[in-house]
C-alpha cells in the first residue's frame, strides 16, 4: 500500500501558496487523474505509549459531484480525549455545519506541531479521483458501483492505520447504506474492534466530525488545484483568478449552475472532458448525448465501433481493418464510395515503382 509522504504546510510554488494547503494534497497526482492514499505520522503520544486505546471515525466528502474526487477519511485519538478534545476544546462539528474559514483553521491547527491535535490525534484520507470512480462504474465487465469502491476505500483506510500500530477499539463510521448490512460487513472484518455505523454520525460522534472536515477541507483544495490545472493547461501558465469567479466550475454539483455550465461551454464533442469529470454521471452521459440541457441537439460525436460478437465475416473484417475503411460511405445504392478523407494517408505503391 503507497502512503503518500508529508509534505510542507504551504507549497511555494503553488497557485494556492495563499492558502493553507493540507499534507494530503499531491498535486501531480491529482491533476493526472490518480487517486492516491495519505495518512499523518503518528501522534507523539501514540509513539510513547502504542498500547494506547484509540477511538477511530470514518467519513467521506464529496459523493455527489460531477467534477472532482470523492474523499474518505479516516480520524483517531486515544478514547478517553474525543469529546473533550474535539467537541469541547476545538468545536468539531459535521463539516457542512461548519464555514471553510473554520474548516482549514481546524485542519491547520491538527497539522501545526505545537497544537495539542496534532500531539494527539492521527489522520488520513484516501483520494479517489473522478477518473477512476467512473472507469470502475463503466467497466464493460461489470459495473464496480460507488457503493463498493466505497466500502473498499474505507477498508484500505481501516488497514493503513492498523498497520501503522494505532490499537483502535472502537471506530465509528457514517453510513454509505443501510447502516446495518454495512456494520455487520465492517465487523466481521475487524472483529478486535467494536464497529457502530449510523447514518448523520458525522453530528452524533466527535472523531466522525473530525473526520469530515479532513475529508472536506482536502477535497475543496484538491478541486481547486484540479480546476487550475485544467484551466492552464488549456490557457497557459498565466491563471486569472477573475475568470475563475466568472467563469469557473463553482462546487462541481450537477446542482451548481457554475458547474452545468463549465461542462456545456468546455465538452469536448469526441473526448468530452478530462480527468476532472465522472463520465458515470447521468449530467455527463446527458450532455454528451445530446439529451435535455445538453450543449447541442447533437452532442458530442456518436462512435461506432466493430461488434466481437458479429459473424464470422464481419469479425475478419473488422481484425483486418484499416483506418481508411472507417470512412468508407455508401452511396444510395447501397455500394461503397470513397470519403474525401479516405485518400488523406495516400494509396499504396507496388513493388514495380522501385
Amino acid at each position: 500500500m503507497a502512503m503518500e509522504p508529508e509534505s510542507p504546510n504551504a507549497l511555494p510554488d503553488s497557485p494556492l501558496k495563499e492558502a493553507f494547503i493540507t499534507p494530503s494534497i499531491n498535486e501531480k497526482c491529482i491533476i493526472a487523474g490518480e487517486s492516491y492514499a495519505h495518512y499523518s505520522p503518528l501522534p507523539s503520544v501514540l509513539v510513547n505509549d502504542p498500547s494506547t486505546e484509540c477511538v477511530l471515525g470514518i467519513d467521506e466528502a464529496g459523493r455527489g459531484p460531477v467534477l472532482g474526487p470523492m474523499v474518505y477519511a479516516g480520524f483517531y485519538l486515544p478514547l478517553p480525549l474525543e469529546r473533550s478534545l474535539l467537541a469541547t476544546t476545538h468545536h468539531f462539528d459535521d463539516s457542512k455545519a461548519l464555514t471553510p474559514a473554520m474548516r482549514s483553521q481546524l485542519m491547520q491547527s491538527l497539522c501545526t506541531s505545537t497544537s495539542d491535535l496534532f500531539s494527539t490525534c492521527g489522520w488520513a484520507v484516501k483520494v479517489m479521483s473522478a477518473r477512476d470512480l467512473s472507469a470502475g462504474m463503466l467497466r464493460p465487465a461489470g459495473s464496480y458501483n460507488l457503493n463498493a469502491q466505497a466500502m473498499d476505500a474505507t477498508i484500505e483506510i481501516i488497514k493503513g492505520i492498523l498497520d501503522q500500530g494505532v490499537n483502535v477499539k472502537e471506530m465509528y463510521v457514517d453510513t454509505i447504506g443501510a447502516p446495518a448490512t454495512y456494520q455487520k460487513r465492517l465487523q466481521g472484518l475487524f472483529p478486535m474492534m467494536k464497529v457502530t455505523v449510523a447514518k448523520k454520525a458525522d453530528s452524533l460522534y466527535p472523531c466522525v466530525s473530525a473526520a469530515s472536515v479532513a475529508a472536506k477541507v482536502t477535497r475543496d483544495v484538491a478541486l481547486e488545484v484540479l480546476y487550475r490545472g485544467v484551466y492552464m493547461h488549456k490557457n497557459g501558465d498565466c491563471f486569472d483568478e477573475q475568470d475563475e469567479k466568472d467563469e469557473g466550475w463553482g462546487s462541481g454539483y450537477p446542482s451548481d449552475a457554475r458547474c452545468s455550465n463549465w461542462l456545456r461551454r468546455n465538452m469536448d464533442p469526441v473526448f468530452g472532458w478530462g480527468n476532472e469529470c465522472r463520465f458515470s454521471w447521468s449530467t455527463a452521459k446527458d450532455m454528451l448525448e445530446g439529451v435535455g440541457n445538453g450543449v447541442s441537439a447533437n452532442g458530442g460525436i456518436k462512435m461506432n465501433w466493430p461488434d466481437p460478437d458479429d459473424d464470422d465475416d464481419d469479425r475478419d473484417m473488422s481484425e483486418n481493418a484499416r483506418l481508411s475503411d472507417y470512412f468508407a460511405v455508401d452511396d444510395a445504392k447501397g455500394k461503397k464510395k470513397q470519403h474525401e478523407l479516405e485518400g488523406w494517408f495516400g494509396e499504396p505503391l507496388s513493388e514495380q515503382v522501385f
